[in-house]
């Protein structure tokens, strides 16, 4: 396999860049530009298939000679796009049986781009035979030195319904399943009576009466993901014939919930990302971070590619907010910090024309007598001055679990509560530990988790039994396990797990669930006697080996432990059995200590799990508190939360989100940006940004 791409020295800086919008003078005012702003790297051909090969077979590559060869010119390295994602309107017309189909059966119109259908065999011939003529061509070309293949997938077609889906399902099943009583065991098809007597009888889930087979729903999400990566390696493979440069797709994590990524990873060179921010929300810096946490463990915790963000505005959004001054430079050296070694914009010239007229890019309609300009130009000295970044890695002590199939499983129809969503409970305890100053990583719930002092489970509805034993072997040999409601219920096929819930996790939880309360919209319960309040969930649990921390103290299951701890081997497991937020609260939690304290974190009677702690955290980041300390993860204290802190190798990142000055203490070491000697202490400005090279610990 081909190693990371042989880009600049330093980070990677640039974007999409679409010449084709513009007449060929404007190339050249261009790339002059470009190398004002520091740029080095450009994404391009993404969007160029119908100028390629404007009739079926008939090629013109003169335009693109001469842009690859202008870039060259000018220093300018090229991560070349297969450009697939957009087929030719030819090829609609020539092949009306790869159109796009909905769950209700209707024919999707062209005027888009993923407007095909993935299991298209017309589609796999023409994608691959424009990959390797563009691989054949440009693979020796000195100035590309990795490829994009395709943009987006399942952006719009995650799952066509059509007909030949429906062949190509009915396969993957046979493979899968192997007979179709297997897959009548899977499925449970016994209720309602719904037994397949051959796999031709079986159907896309297209749009059907309420209660459709949730395991039928299940397997075709992961059939859909397989057409996908099929596509991708066809074309990959296609390249790798011509070329050695390394490969890659543009992922969407977290923001494209039909892809399971952690299927994806083993399929690219370089894991790459487009991250865009949710204008509107609330502290979104955070939710960022989210995203490159989660795309850094996509890659095994190896460097990865920033490929897309805005400098601005959005054209999708509701109301598409313009960035705030400073909040672009946070935004990007943000992904830096978190593991990108590269800083990639959609894209480099605003667009006159088509669905993206709006949406911000490097140079704007406003020129470059803007204030963008100015902070894209600077953008490109900062990221100069964090060459020695590039390749260092992020530690983290703490993992989160995210698994993808999880969240398709946990919104599908008829679960207890309209509420459970699989984002909700990941964001609440990723803002807490983010708020704690903790880096974490995300982790699949059956991989090797013996790295990390402390494993959070906060949404793993569905849970197989291996992974359940998994978790069991992780708290055994000593780690700290923090689970949330509503995890550990069924397997992969969407069954609930033999015995009492929650089935895949009652041993190493030491308890188990008589009865579920989902609380009604808005309602809440009390929780222990230091005023802690749970949304959402309730539940009846009853303890086999654990102990209670905090009762809920009304609703109804008051009297009945709501947070639980059971020491298992040389390890510890916590249960949380409602939704605490994870809202500011500097308060201590009941009875907590230091790392490595042999007492009790917190009391209680075990019988009837009524709490006899005092004083009192409000929310779920004091029971993370307790937690993080009995694992004895580090973590600076006694800095406010809206101070983002981060350690990449020898770097240390420091991001103020708010409106004073913050000082951080135990920061030694040089200022990238500044030059500055920092020998004990730094402070930030007000929306600023920091970072120190070789710092002591913070």
């Amino acid at each position: 396999m081909p190693g990371y791409p042989a880009l600049p020295e330093g980070i990677a800086y640039g974007g999409d860049y679409n010449p084709e919008q513009w007449p060929e003078e404007v190339w050249r005012e261009d790339v002059r530009l470009m190398r004002e702003a520091g740029v080095n790297l450009v994404s391009l051909g993404i969007f160029n298939w119908s100028l390629l090969e404007p009739a079926e077979g008939v090629y013109d590559f003169g335009r693109l000679d001469r842009i690859v060869d202008l870039l060259h010119s000018c220093g300018v390295m090229i991560d070349l796009a297969t450009p697939t994602s957009s087929p030719p309107t030819w090829f609609r017309t020539t092949h009306p049986g790869a159109r796009l189909v909905d769950r209700e059966g209707r024919v999707i119109a062209g005027g888009s781009r993923h407007s095909f259908c993935p299991s298209s065999p017309e589609y796999a011939a023409a994608s691959e035979r424009i990959a390797g003529r563009i691989a054949a061509r440009y693979a020796g070309h000195p100035a590309v030195v990795m490829w994009h293949v395709h943009n987006e997938y399942g952006w719009a077609n995650a799952r066509c319904y059509c007909e030949t889906s429906a062949k190509a399902f009915r396969d993957w099943l046979r493979e899968r399943h192997g007979d179709v009583a297997a897959l009548n065991a899977a499925w449970g098809t016994t209720f309602w009576g719904l037994t397949y007597g051959s796999f031709d009888e079986v159907e896309p889930p297209r749009i059907a009466p309420v209660g459709q087979l949730t395991a039928l729903q299940l397997d075709y999400a992961r059939f859909s993901v397989d057409a996908h990566i099929a596509n991708f390696r066809r074309e990959r493979d296609a390249i790798r014939r011509f070329g050695d440069q390394p490969v890659t797709t543009n992922f969407m994590i977290p923001n494209c919930e039909p892809m399971d990524y952690w299927r994806w990873a083993g399929e690219v060179d370089v894991v790459s990302n487009d991250h865009y921010l949710d204008a509107g929300r609330a502290e979104n810096h955070i939710e960022l971070a989210m995203a490159a946490d989660l795309t850094r463990s996509v890659a095994g915790g190896r460097p990865w590619m920033l490929m897309e963000h805005s400098t601005g505005a959005v054209n999708w959004q509701p109301r598409n907010l313009a960035k705030r001054p400073g909040e672009m430079r946070r935004n990007s050296l943000a992904h830096v910090a978190r593991g990108s070694d590269s800083v990639l914009f959609f894209q480099w010239r605003a667009s006159r024309h088509g669905a993206e007229k709006f949406h911000s890019a490097m140079l704007p309609h406003a020129g470059t007598g803007s204030d963008l300009w100015r902070d894209v130009v600077a953008l490109g000295a900062d990221l100069r001055g964090l060459a020695a970044v590039r390749g260092s890695r992020v530690e983290a002590e703490v993992a989160l679990v995210w698994d993808w199939e999880s969240y398709w499983a946990l919104e599908l129809e008829w679960r207890p509560s309209v509420d459970l969503r699989f984002r909700e409970r990941v964001e609440a305890y990723y803002e807490a530990l983010w708020r704690e100053h903790v880096t974490v990583d995300f982790a699949h719930p059956s991989a090797d988790l013996s790295a990390y002092r402390m494993v959070v489970v906060p949404s793993s509805y569905l849970l197989t039994e291996a992974a359940g034993k998994n978790l069991r072997r992780y708290v055994e040999a000593g780690g700290h396990l923090v689970v949330s409601y509503f995890s550990g219920i069924v397997d992969e096929n969407d069954a609930i797990h033999p015995g009492v819930h929650p089935g895949a996790l009652r041993d190493v939880l030491g308890l188990w669930v008589e009865e579920f309360h989902p609380l009604p919209e808005n309602g809440t319960v009390p929780v222990g006697d230091g005023g802690l309040t749970g949304r959402i969930w309730s539940e009846r649990v009853r303890l086999a080996g654990a102990r209670a921390v905090h009762a809920f103290t009304g609703g109804p299951d008051a009297g009945h432990p709501a947070v639980t701890r059971h020491e298992l081997g040389a390890g510890t497991a916590w249960y949380v059995a409602t939704a605490l937020d994870p809202a500011p609260d500097h308060a201590p939690f009941p009875g907590s200590g230091t790392a490595g304290s042999s007492g009790d974190t917190g009391a209680g009677d075990g019988g009837t799990g009524t709490g006899t702690g005092t004083g009192g955290g409000r929310d779920l980041r004091a029971i993370l508190r307790a937690a993080l300390d009995l694992a004895g993860v580090s973590r600076p204290r006694d800095l406010p939360d809206t101070l983002e802190l981060v350690r990449r190798g020898r770097h240390l990142f420091l991001f103020n989100h708010g409106d004073e000055p913050v000082t951080v203490q135990g920061v030694s070491g040089t200022g990238v940006f500044d030059g500055a000697a920092y020998t004990g202490s730094a402070t930030v400005p007000a929306g600023g940004v920091t970072v120190v090279e070789s710092a002591g610990d913070a």
